[in-house]
């Protein structure tokens, strides 16, 4: 029965750990803010609005802006370099498996996947995870960006607006990821660090469901940002909290219970995934079944091989 746990979503309210991280990863945010870079899309007519500098956009990354967990594939880049073993890898493409079957974030399973790639990296400088990042997102991770979800971050930045991902993942890789796709930057996980090496701890808590709601909020304030007039994206009901705080929130690709949440409040939704949705982007169909299936293999193999 304690695997159901995964399945069962939990609620949760802002602690003072959650309001810690939130503030925590807004102020590494904003240091690590970088110039945006045009990408070529359309924007939607009637929003955003063009040159509205009181309103910006929040992205969640998994499963929304990227196919996938960032920490998975960040656990697949670390295991190519030996900073760890095999059975850790088994257990990573395990958890990257079971989350694009399922499809939803749980709580327990995350700090899991966290608490590994804390006990990881402990001991390493900041400045070494940060190039390592670079060259995973290029093996790992451009290629699973969702463009559905790239043309609506692209369709905030044509009108001036900033562009922040909000994410769970390292804000670290996070950094790397925005400024890849040309957003603004990003609000993500601190891991403490003193004289630029990780002790292995977090600042505060992950940046999951409220601290996420904290982190936007905290950065809008620094930023003089009207929330009212900004928009959030996310496919996770966790990330309801977040998607509450603006005017114009969005569920990508949405899990059930953010689906029916948003249908309840008439919230826009985006599905990148069904056929339709997936051939007006130009992504094949049966791409996101070939990827289950890809990572349920990866792991039964690494399981066989640790026999």
């Amino acid at each position: 029965m304690a695997a159901l746990g995964w399945l069962t979503p939990r609620r949760r309210s802002a602690t003072a750990r959650s309001v810690l991280a939130g503030e925590a990863s807004a102020e590494a945010a904003r240091k690590n803010q970088e110039a945006t870079a045009p990408l070529d899309e359309a924007a939607e007519p009637e929003f955003p609005v063009l040159g509205d500098d009181k309103a910006a956009a929040f992205f969640d990354l998994d499963n929304t802006v990227m196919q996938g967990a960032a920490i998975f594939h960040f656990g697949r880049g670390l295991y190519k370099r030996k900073f760890f073993e095999t059975r850790d890898l088994a257990r990573f493409a395990w958890q990257q498996a079971w989350f694009r079957l399922a499809g939803v974030e749980d709580p327990e399973h995350m700090q899991e996947a966290r608490d590994s790639a804390l006990s990881i990296v402990k001991g390493h400088r900041v400045a070494e995870l940060q190039t390592i990042g670079e060259e995973i997102y290029d093996e790992y991770m451009a290629e699973r960006i969702w463009p559905g979800t790239r043309a609506l971050a692209q369709a905030h930045l044509d009108a001036g607006q900033k562009v922040w991902l909000v994410t769970a993942a390292p804000v670290e890789i996070a950094g790397v990821i925005a400024r890849r796709l040309g957003l603004t930057g990003a609000l993500g996980t601190v891991a403490e660090s003193v004289d630029g090496v990780y002790t292995g701890k977090l600042v505060g808590e992950p940046l999951h469901g409220p601290a996420k709601a904290e982190a936007v909020r905290a950065l809008a304030a620094a930023e003089g940002l009207d929330l009212s007039r900004c928009a959030a994206y996310s496919d996770s009901h966790n990330d309801i909290p977040m998607l509450s705080l603006v005017g114009h929130p969005y569920a990508i690709n949405p899990d059930t219970k953010l689906r029916k949440h948003a249908r309840e409040l008439d919230w826009r939704l985006r599905d990148y995934r069904t056929g339709r949705k997936a051939a007006k982007v130009g992504i094949p169909a049966a791409a996101g079944v070939g990827a289950v299936a890809g990572g349920t293999a990866a792991a039964i193999a690494l399981s066989r091989r640790r026999r």
